[in-house]
């Protein structure tokens, strides 16, 4: 029976069972930094089990998350670090406590993962349980070798090919989800079709824009804090590099393939086209509704903003639905909105990027009291281009068709060259 008295609302949340540990070295991770910043609190010890979720965080997660929702679907997303070093055991026992307090409601798992230690009994597991996995890779081997090395320094493109073979013999749902840095940025039709190659039918695109430590001020302040001129990572992606990636990566998908490969930031554009929220935050309005829950039961606002200011409270000590929907939380999400520089609100594309995320808006414009979003050039460039094959797929929905439907109208016009 659920517990009627227990506040219930709509919000979604990604566990780190095993926070910042990871079986690979990439230089480009911005959650391996997370060690220095958890060990910096005074209750936390550091042991051989530091930074694990234990089976009673575990069981109360997944009883107060169930309980919080005021939806009948509740999905499970499950992050890193990487996460597969918990153990199956450990996965065993959340389906396990999910089908002891579901009361009715429908659970699902999401996974993400480097996949190196997928094998036929993770696979099995997968299968049984409905997991939908994500599978992290940056495209040819050349490329995902370059960051994506193992702790020993091995490549693992071949494991992780490995691994996807082994979802698909198990019929195990997955996506991808690719990095873009400054290996790949200008590599957008290679890398999409070795995606396409590989079997994968879902992609999703991220871009990598990280502020070198020595241009932080967080460790003393308690938040993120680039200083006015920060400077970049080598690995970052160029300012208008993501936007030269996603518009090659779009001219191959909008001659073949829509409606039978899904692309994350298309669906979420057109969706926005035809009036609808965007289906990814980083083209949302507000921040704040995808919170994330350590290993320890520490709730932070967000994945990008796991900070000491950033944190909500506690599992054990608060109530989630509380937290979720605090005065905190509400104010971190307005923020979005509320710091836009002129340039942006004046922008013709605002309303399908709203400014980007809030972490990378660190350029400095005289005369603004705000920052600027690194990858403006990228949106920009982004939304520009697919603007006619968005406006056609629009037009033909909401005259009863299929998105699919405008595919040989735009291979026979001018707008792929």
């Amino acid at each position: 029976m659920t517990n009627s008295h227990l506040p219930q609302a709509r919000f979604h949340m990604m566990a780190k069972p095993t926070s910042y540990h990871c079986n690979l070295q990439c230089d480009y991770c911005f959650y391996l930094e997370k060690e220095d910043i958890f060990l910096e609190i005074p209750d936390q010890v550091k042991s051989k089990t530091h930074g694990y979720m234990t089976e009673a965080t575990l069981k109360r997660y997944v009883r107060d998350y169930i309980r919080s929702q005021d939806s009948d679907d509740i999905d499970f997303a499950w992050q890193g670090g990487e996460p597969t070093l918990a153990g199956l055991d450990f996965y065993r026992n959340a389906v396990k406590y999910q089908k002891m307090y579901a009361d009715g409601k429908n659970i699902s798992n999401s996974f993400q993962t480097n996949a190196i230690v997928i094998n036929r009994q993770w696979a099995q597991f997968f299968a049984e349980n409905n997991f939908l996995i994500g599978v992290s890779i940056d495209g040819t081997p050349e490329v995902h070798d370059k960051y994506r090395i193992s702790v020993n320094g091995n490549p693992t493109f071949e494991r992780v090919k490995r691994a996807i073979e082994l979802l698909i013999e198990y019929k195990v749902e997955f996506n991808t989800l690719t990095v873009i840095n400054d290996q790949n940025w200008d590599k957008g039709k290679e890398t999409y079709q070795l995606l396409k190659s590989l079997g994968s039918k879902h992609l999703q695109f991220i871009p990598i824009v990280e502020v070198d430590q020595s241009c932080q001020s967080q460790k003393n302040s308690g938040h993120y804090s680039p200083s006015a001129t920060p400077s970049l990572t080598h690995f970052s992606v160029p300012a208008d590099g993501y936007g030269q990636f996603m518009s090659e990566v779009f001219d191959e998908w909008v001659k073949e393939d829509v409606g039978t490969v899904f692309v994350r930031m298309f669906d979420s554009i057109l969706a926005t086209w035809m009036g609808y929220p965007a289906s990814v935050c980083v083209q949302s309005r507000e921040c704040g509704q995808a919170m994330i829950i350590e290993a320890n039961g520490d709730l932070y606002s967000c994945d990008h903003y796991v900070y000491p200011a950033n944190k909500l409270g506690n599992i054990r000590q608060n109530n989630m639905a509380k937290m979720a929907t605090s005065k905190q939380q509400k104010r971190f999400g307005e923020a979005k909105y509320k710091t836009l520089t002129s340039k942006c609100e004046s922008c013709e594309v605002q309303a399908l990027c709203h400014g980007g995320c809030p972490k990378h808006r660190i350029k400095s414009i005289e005369g603004e009291k705000f920052k600027q979003n690194y990858l403006c050039p990228s949106y920009q460039r982004i939304f520009k281009h697919t603007t006619t094959a968005m406006h056609l797929m629009t037009q033909e929905i909401k005259r009863g068709g299929l998105a699919a439907n405008v595919m040989p109208m735009i291979r026979h016009s001018n707008f792929i060259k």
